[in-house]
């Protein structure tokens, strides 16, 4: 059997990192908006909002470097789970469990500002074949 999800999108918000009450293991919640491949009768491009969450060292990475409109690929299965809100009602929740997530863009704004200031000092060659 096979359970394999590979998404590429943008996120929705900023990930929300949390520590599981029980074992204290850290955990990161996020969403990731990804276009589908056809458009509509309208001629609008659909777009799927996908909930995915990843764990551990992967959870810490993705809660200090990824923010909301970072283009990502999230690479991990598909997780159906049930549970029951304070007021007795059952749901389920399908969320994308991510063993691997790539950044497929580079920071904007701040980031990207400091980056240009320190690429100031290094001189380039001439004769580079680009």
């Amino acid at each position: 059997m096979l359970n394999r999800v590979i998404l590429i999108g943008r996120l929705t918000r900023d990930p929300e990192l949390r520590v599981t009450s029980q074992s204290g293991v850290p955990m990161a919640s996020f969403s990731i908006a990804v276009d589908r491949p056809y458009q509509s009768q309208s001629g609008q491009r659909e777009t799927d909002f996908i909930d995915c969450v990843a764990w551990r060292r992967l959870a810490e990475t993705v809660a200090e470097h990824m923010r909301k409109g970072r283009l990502i690929a999230v690479d991990g299965r598909l997780q159906i789970r049930n549970y029951e809100t304070q007021d007795g009602q059952r749901r389920r929740v399908a969320e994308v469990v991510a063993e691997d997530v790539r950044f497929l863009d580079r920071p904007r704004d701040t980031d990207r500002d400091e980056s240009r200031n320190n690429d100031e000092d290094v001189q380039m060659p001439e004769d580079l074949p680009f």
